[in-house]
């Protein structure tokens, strides 16, 4: 037997050759993209407004047209300019002005649309821990099985001292709990 057979052999003792595999993946794809639409459906005004806002802060765009507007200004405040009269003498006090009106605004929205990012990632995180429970139950049953199926047919089982508590079910508050008293421990 070759190594193409073997791995052949591999793929469809899994159970799914590589198309099938490929139309898994593009279909949870699919789910997590719609899942994203949805998000971004459900979006209120203000939200939008203060994604909006933050996405172009965030760009070089932005950057760009502040130096320029920054150097514009302190070029024409300075006086180097002749025919043009300063209305911001240096020390530049209505742009230190406007500047920092502006740095509370941005901030606000930056803050803004964290929140908002960071209520999708609790949600990312909570499905993660559905989907690791669920994958968590779905073994211990399979060792359940496993374990039925090599008792039925009078296989010697080997002597494994975890093959008990591998068939009970992970209860996610005793392992919360057991953090918590771990970083406590840690911190006292």
């Amino acid at each position: 037997m070759n190594d193409s057979e073997t791995a052949r052999g591999a793929r469809s003792a899994a159970g799914l050759d590589r198309s099938e595999m490929e139309g898994v993946v593009r279909r949870n794809i699919q789910a997590l993209l719609q899942v994203r639409k949805e998000s971004e459906r459900n979006k209120g005004f203000q939200e939008a407004l203060a994604d909006a806002i933050t996405k172009f802060t965030g760009s070089m765009t932005f950057v760009f047209l502040h130096a320029t507007v920054f150097g514009g200004w302190i070029v024409v405040n300075t006086g180097v300019i002749p025919g043009l009269k300063p209305f911001d003498p240096f020390p530049f006090v209505m742009l230190a002005m406007i500047a920092s009106v502006e740095a509370i605004f941005l901030s606000t929205f930056v803050l803004i649309s964290q929140n908002r990012m960071q209520a999708l990632a609790d949600k990312r995180a909570d499905l993660d821990l559905q989907i690791n429970l669920l994958a968590e139950h779905e073994v211990t049953r399979l060792i359940e099985l496993v374990d039925g199926i090599s008792r039925h047919l009078k296989v010697p089982r080997t002597s494994d001292p975890h093959l008990e508590e591998l068939k009970k079910d992970v209860h996610p508050e005793v392992v919360l709990e057991e953090i918590e008293r771990a970083q406590r421990d840690i911190t006292e």
